[in-house]
């Protein structure tokens, strides 16, 4: 400070310095301008000083207050705290008393809330799977809510509950036209107008196709694969018709038959799980068509040609026009050579009449033993899918069992085709053979009469 530099000045002025270090300082050229200077400064201080005191004072005055107000406050908080753990404690009695009371008094209103969930529980699922879900949507959130609810049901959530059921009662008799978002078989979605009939059936307002409602995913899908024919064309009549009453193909189980319809296989490809031996079974079959149908065309055209022949007495280019030929060549012969010399025709012309009968006879035996063939492949192959599977999952036995019964009926079919193939063009050669041996015959006892 500068009252205690100037204060040591003195000192040292007081001491004997020299006069020429006192010249060389910038200060105060006596002792009274020093001594005043030294007052001034002094005073400077003093007041500086007090104003500090004064300010420091001020701050601790501040300071007791707010540590007072924080102790009051502390004070104030304590005691709230002690009401509210005794109003805590006064109402967690309170409450198991009122619980107790509830208790008491619900009685058989615990039992029906118990019936409440079960039936919004069971309502819920119904509505999910529902054909009325496509039209009226969401509706069984509520429902959803009040089965997992722990409270007992209000009047009003009754009255919903039951309003809901009759909804779904009345609807389920409707017969509905509404837009919607369709799922079709190539997964995009389109908006289309629906019919609903009932709980039973969704159609294509424009095509009559059948639809169903996933439940899962709560969108309604087109079918992959359409029911018969017989059932689309009742389906295009319907949704053509807007009053009266019309015939239509409804599912009963409310489209779990039309969802295993696309699980169902066609009958291409039924046919095909018979395999190698179902291919050769039809290659067997349609030879053993085209050769009766040949054989049968060519038997029909001897037939009429031997009957026309029959007419005539110039020998023609037929089996009887030739056995004639060989009459009229050898009509100096006696009886008995003359009857071996039609027989001879008759024998010559027997295997062009029978060729073929005998191909179709063995076809139409072998085909059965193809199919009995497949049936015993196929049943190996079953025996290994249980020797590797067990008999847990009947998929994976249905591949072996599939082959054996097809290749079965492709057997059948073929076999009973052709044996009726065969009988018909065994009695056809057989009566234009009969034909030929009457005829002969005839010649010879024609022959016989002249000779005598």
């Amino acid at each position: 400070m500068k009252y205690i530099s100037k204060t040591l000045i003195v000192a040292l002025m007081g001491m004997g310095l020299s006069h020429a270090a006192l010249a060389a300082d910038s200060g105060p050229k006596t002792l009274e301008q020093l001594l005043k200077e030294v007052q001034q400064e002094y005073s400077a201080d003093s007041k500086l000083n007090r104003q500090r005191e004064a300010q420091f004072r001020r701050a601790k005055n501040r300071q007791d207050e707010l540590l007072r107000q924080a102790k009051a406050e502390l004070a104030r908080q304590e005691k709230r705290s002690d009401e509210l753990k005794k109003q805590f404690d006064d109402n967690e009695k309170k409450l198991a008393q009122l619980s107790e009371d509830l208790r008491i008094r619900s009685g058989n209103l615990g039992e029906m809330m118990g019936v409440v969930r079960q039936v919004a529980g069971q309502t819920a699922a119904r509505f999910a799977n529902s054909l009325v879900t496509t039209q009226v949507k969401g509706r069984q959130d509520f429902l959803s809510e009040l089965a997992k609810s722990t409270e007992l049901p209000e009047i009003g959530q009754l009255q919903k509950l039951w309003l809901a059921i009759q909804t779904e009662m009345t609807k389920q008799g409707e017969v509905v036209r509404f837009k919607t978002d369709v799922i079709e078989t190539d997964g995009s979605r389109v908006s289309k107008e629906v019919v609903r009939v009932g709980a039973f059936n969704l159609l294509d307002a424009a095509t009559g196709n059948y639809m169903y409602w996933d439940g899962e995913s709560q969108e309604v899908k087109e079918l992959q694969r359409q029911p018969e024919s017989k059932f689309l064309s009742l389906a295009e009549d319907f949704v053509r018709e807007t009053q009266g009453v019309h015939a239509l193909g409804m599912d009963p189980s409310r489209g779990a038959l039309l969802e295993l319809l696309v699980q169902k296989k066609s009958l291409w490809e039924q046919y095909q799980e018979g395999g190698i031996v179902g291919y050769v079974i039809t290659g067997l079959f349609v030879f053993g068509v085209i050769l009766t149908l040949i054989r049968l065309m060519s038997l029909l055209s001897i037939g009429r040609a031997v009957r026309a022949q029959m007419k005539s007495n110039t020998p023609g280019d037929n089996p009887l026009g030739r056995i004639m030929k060989v009459y009229l060549d050898n009509q100096d012969a006696d009886v008995e050579n003359l009857e071996l010399k039609l027989d001879e025709a008759i024998l010559k012309e027997t295997p062009k009449i029978e060729w073929g009968i005998g191909i179709v006879k063995v076809l139409a035996a072998l085909s059965p033993l193809l199919g009995l063939l497949g049936t015993v492949t196929g049943m190996i192959g079953t025996f290994q899918a249980i020797t590797l599977f067990g008999t847990g999952d009947p998929k994976t036995m249905a591949g072996g069992i599939s082959t054996a019964l097809v290749t079965t009926v492709l057997g059948l079919v073929s076999a009973i085709p052709l044996i009726f193939l065969h009988s018909l063009l065994a009695s056809q050669s057989r009566s234009i053979i009969h034909i030929l041996e009457e005829q002969s015959a005839g010649l010879i006892a024609e022959h016989a009469e002249k000779e005598s």
